[in-house]
């Protein structure tokens, strides 16, 4: 930079920084960049679309029918479960980091880090060669999946107030409704035509087209302090993430270990996980509320009720939803013996209550300004779908069988909904970022281990069944042959494949009820969570909001007069002044 001279002002005005890159090197802006409430319309529909189509990538649930392809295949029907809970654990651990990311890459950045690792590890799926490389493929695209979801909802945040959220989440919400809906149809169209492998790889040409939408148009600039990369980096909770994973996978080896595979409890690989997880759950406490300086877990956040009722009610609505998702095919596919296509057909009316739902929830909140009564109204729905599903008998019409899981979907979507709504007003909005992850978090702890404990819950009430009918030589190996392939029921003597099919529905109703004292308990957790007049709190928001501008103004104008007044009055400083207003990446925020 050139020596300054005489002719030069005494108090040099701040240079305004357009991305982190050129802040953290000290050049100055060549333009200043638009916000993202001034972009085009043309801009937001290309964001949108973008963002939109990760995350319904992210969520195209195919697994659940091709689980028993698959599973057969390898022979090793008892791990198929770890297919959903590897991914479901990744996307656990790993979903609280993109909010910070957020703030450290930029919006652009983190997207596309999840997009990488979304696309990655779903080549991988397509390419393995046995179920365990299948299972590790699985947790490397849920390290992606999850940030896919809330980079996009920080995204939709930053570009419309806060009652418009309402509306443009539940279009959103449309996209992760399609893609839990069609993947199950699509995965069993794919697995019958083409094979499974193939239903993973032809994803990869959409994960190319949205990374390009995303980098063409996120151009936008959000208020912030200009900080370099390197030191956010070393900021972000690497031991807190750590421990989470250990804490939540432990449980996962154990309850595998016990009841998928019914090992006895003196075994080493049912005691030593059990062990595992209550010291880490311990150490993953202790790490978030004394070492991390911003903690994954947002402790500040534990001592406000509404956050706490939010994750409470996102951990079991998470946990319903997933125990049903994984499940509910099988009924049809294993209890009917209809094929995997025909089977994943019948989650399509899950998929297209939960995007009417979102688009409802969406459009009242819109309307009214209000969330609650909405929320009071149809948040019962959930526990009429699963009483309705834990019904289903071998004869039951195709009202029962195709409609009972319509308020499941539809009222679980008003729920969520509602509460990302109600969290994000309660927040201050520097904290939007940590406060979305923070919501994300329960809801996926809850997606994990509903699909572990419900899997256990299966998986024991299945063999205790098989055990009460099967007396026959070499029972205990044609036990084993039926609980590791679902298949081999097909194969079945028919007095045989009867009991079979009948333990399998006796397994499946445990699953069903338990998903039931779920979402009656997710109902209850919400009832105490306050009204608010969503215009009021977004006024409140941005009046906080530019309050601490101004006052990060302040300190900076006065820091810039300190650093050119120094020594014989002349301006000494290397390099400018910086502004505090617009980079892409936003205020280091305090631990929530």
């Amino acid at each position: 930079m050139a020596e300054p001279t005489e002719r030069d002002p005494l108090i040099q005005k701040p240079t305004v920084f357009t991305d982190a890159d050129s802040a953290s090197r000290g050049e100055p802006a060549t333009k200043q960049r638009l916000g993202p409430l001034e972009i085009s319309a043309s801009n937001r529909r290309g964001i949108l679309a973008g963002i939109w189509l990760g995350t319904f990538l992210g969520v195209l649930t195919l697994v659940p029918t091709m689980m028993p392809s698959i599973s057969s295949e390898f022979q090793k029907f008892h791990l198929a479960s770890w297919l959903g809970t590897a991914y479901l654990l990744a996307t656990c651990t790993f979903t609280p980091l993109y909010g910070r990311l957020s703030n450290v890459m930029g919006r652009r950045g983190a997207n596309h880090t999840a997009i990488a690792f979304t696309a990655i590890g779903t080549v991988m799926c397509g390419l393995s060669r046995n179920m365990e490389s299948l299972i590790a493929a699985r947790f490397i695209a849920g390290i992606g999946g999850g940030g896919l979801f809330t980079t996009a909802t920080i995204i939709v945040s930053d570009m419309y107030t806060l009652r418009n959220r309402g509306l443009v989440h539940g279009v959103a919400s449309c996209f992760n409704g399609l893609g839990m809906g069609l993947g199950g149809p699509f995965g069993g169209l794919i697995t019958d035509l083409l094979g499974w492998r193939a239903a993973f790889l032809l994803q990869i040409p959409l994960f190319v087209f949205a990374l390009i939408l995303i980098q063409y148009n996120i151009r936008y600039v959000t208020p912030g302090k200009s900080k370099g990369t390197m030191e956010m980096l070393k900021r972000i909770d690497y031991l807190g993430s750590l421990t989470l994973l250990v804490a939540l996978g432990s449980p996962l080896f154990f309850l595998s270990a016990r009841y998928n595979e019914s090992l006895p409890w003196s075994e080493a690989r049912v005691i030593t996980p059990l062990i595992l997880a209550i010291v880490f759950i311990l150490g993953f406490l202790g790490v978030e509320l004394f070492l991390a300086k911003e903690p994954v877990l947002a402790p500040g956040m534990l001592q406000q009720k509404v956050p706490v009722l939010v994750g409470a009610s996102n951990f079991l609505v998470g946990a319903c939803n997933f125990s049903v998702t994984y499940f509910y095919p099988m009924w049809f596919q294993v209890v009917m013996l209809q094929s995997a296509s025909t089977a994943g057909m019948h989650l399509m009316p899950n998929s297209v209550s939960m995007s009417i739902g979102s688009l409802f929830a969406g459009w009242m909140m819109h309307s009214t300004g209000r969330y609650k009564r909405i929320n009071l109204i149809f948040g019962i729905f959930p526990f009429i779908g699963t009483t309705l599903i834990s019904r289903l008998r071998e004869d039951s019409g195709p009202i029962h069988s195709w409609l009972s899981i319509i308020p499941l979907g539809f009222g679980n979507a008003v729920a969520l909904h509602t509460m990302l709504i109600a969290l994000l007003a309660h927040l201050p909005e520097s904290h939007m970022a940590v406060g979305t992850g923070f919501a994300q978090l329960f809801r996926g702890i809850g997606q994990v281990l509903g699909v572990a404990i419900s899997s256990a819950i299966f998986q024991s009430r299945l063999d205790a069944e098989l055990r009460k009918r099967f007396h026959v030589p070499d029972a205990e190996n044609l036990i084993r042959q039926i609980r590791r392939n679902s298949n081999y029921i097909r194969e079945l003597p028919s007095e045989q494949q009867a009991y079979a099919r009948d333990s399998y529905a006796l397994a499946l109703k445990t699953v069903y009820i338990f998903a039931a004292c779920l979402t009656i308990s997710a109902y209850l957790v919400r009832l105490p969570i306050p009204d608010q007049d969503l215009d009021k709190a977004h006024a409140r928001q941005r009046a906080q909001a530019e309050a601490r501008r101004n006052s990060t103004a302040e300190v900076a104008t006065t820091n810039a007069v300190a650093s050119t007044s120094t020594g014989s009055g002349l301006p000494t400083p290397e390099y400018p002044a910086r502004s505090p207003t617009e980079t892409e990446t936003e205020p280091e925020e305090p631990a929530a």
